[in-house]
């Protein structure tokens, strides 16, 4: 693999991953696991695998299902609200720069040695590496190298797959939830 500069789009085949894993197909085992756990139990919750899949959604900073789905499944196209995935909460005392597009990021992570660029929702921010490790992931990960730092630039390759399903897999407290789909489309719009 070879080494990308900061700041520079990745070249999408560098980093060799074993076997892909697909994050937004660990929602559906959650969900899944929900439903069969709550039969098994005999509650009387008349909630379906859709609505446990919405829930597992939501835990982890996005909208609803199909929100999570486009994003985690390298559909979303750029612009568009990325959710709260690469977002933690009780993070305020760290260090971030914030940038309303990604050409007015990528020049700034050039000159931060150390940084990562992340997205959050439709805007993107920088920080280093105790943000990264709050997350739960390792900021010492190939993939990191492999995206040049960059989640926005790299979106939709092996090394964010490889990323996003570390970040997946992370404790939940780790994860800021979004508000319920209902309380969602009275503040959301797709543009």
């Amino acid at each position: 693999m070879s080494e990308q500069p900061l700041g520079q789009k990745p070249v999408r085949d560098e980093v060799p991953m074993e076997r892909a894993k697909v994050p937004a197909e660990e929602l559906k085992v959650r969900a899944r696991v929900r439903l069969n756990g709550a039969r098994r139990e005999g509650r009387g919750d008349d909630r379906t695998l859709g609505d446990h899949l919405q829930a597992a959604a939501r835990e982890l900073g996005f909208l609803h299902w199909d929100h999570a789905r486009r994003v985690l499944g390298g559909l979303a196209a750029p612009g568009d609200d990325m959710g709260d995935f690469w977002h933690a909460p009780r993070t305020g005392l760290l260090l971030h720069l914030w940038f309303a597009r990604h050409d007015e990021a990528a020049p700034v992570l050039a000159t931060q040695p150390g940084g990562f660029l992340l997205p959050y929702r439709r805007q993107c921010f920088i920080v280093q590496a105790p943000f990264i490790e709050d997350l739960g992931l390792d900021a010492t990960d190939p993939a990191w190298r492999a995206l040049g730092h960059d989640l926005v630039a790299g979106y939709g390759t092996a090394a964010w797959q490889h990323l996003a399903w570390q970040r997946i897999r992370a404790p939940l407290s780790t994860f800021q939830p979004r508000l319920s789909s209902a309380h969602a489309h009275t503040t959301y719009r797709e543009l």
